[in-house]
């Protein structure tokens, strides 16, 4: 479980490096709606990547394969 949050928070960075790069490559007239479309993409990969890992992590804690490892409870 451990190896997939780290994948996933790795792809969720590769994603919003990947906006980044799109939002500032070029100041052409002409590539500007590709540019927004191709960030909004990247944006939209990393908000559906953000979501499934919430979920993975929630769904893992209820079946038992993590535990949480915080404060102890009194």
């Amino acid at each position: 479980m451990k190896w997939l949050i780290i994948v996933a928070f790795l792809l969720i960075i590769a994603s919003l490096a990947g906006a980044l790069v799109a939002m500032m490559r070029g100041d052409s007239a002409s590539g500007d709606e590709r540019r927004t479309r191709r960030m909004a993409k990247a944006l939209t990969v990393r908000i559906g990547l953000s979501v499934l890992l919430f979920i993975a992590v929630i769904i893992s804690y209820h079946l038992g394969w993590i535990q949480p490892t915080g404060l102890p409870m009194r």
